[in-house]
């Protein structure tokens, strides 16, 4: 039996750190602003935010369906591993956060079935 509080951890856990991953990767967008005046650094600003506006997506997905987050974002941790290849270093700071964020959804979306299961 779970308490109250396990529910709310389980619950909140993976859309909080969604939603910080997001916002890590988007503190990489913000090297733009030293090669160029701001003006013109916004074109490729918006380029660099992608990566924050995909996970953003992946995570609305996850907010109702926790096995689609837990899949996607797993998936997004494979995908940037494999863009990365030979940079172990980028590998566990961008992929390394994706994927705890995959495996919170997948205990969340367990945790959820469990509790149904037994009520």
């Amino acid at each position: 039996m779970t308490t109250n509080t396990s529910h709310t951890v389980f619950l909140w856990g993976p859309r909080i750190a969604g939603i910080l991953v997001a916002m890590f990767l988007a503190l990489f967008a913000l090297d733009v602003f030293t090669k160029s005046s701001f003006v013109a650094a916004l074109p490729e600003l918006a380029v660099h935010l992608i990566p924050s506006l995909l996970v953003l997506t992946v995570l609305a997905m996850g907010w109702k369906f926790e096995w689609v987050g837990a899949i996607a974002f797993m998936g997004l941790a494979a995908l940037y591993a494999t863009m990365a290849r030979g940079r172990l270093d980028w590998i566990i700071t961008v992929s390394g956060p994706l994927l705890v964020v995959g495996v919170l959804f997948l205990a969340s979306w367990h945790h959820r079935a469990t509790r149904h299961r037994n009520l």
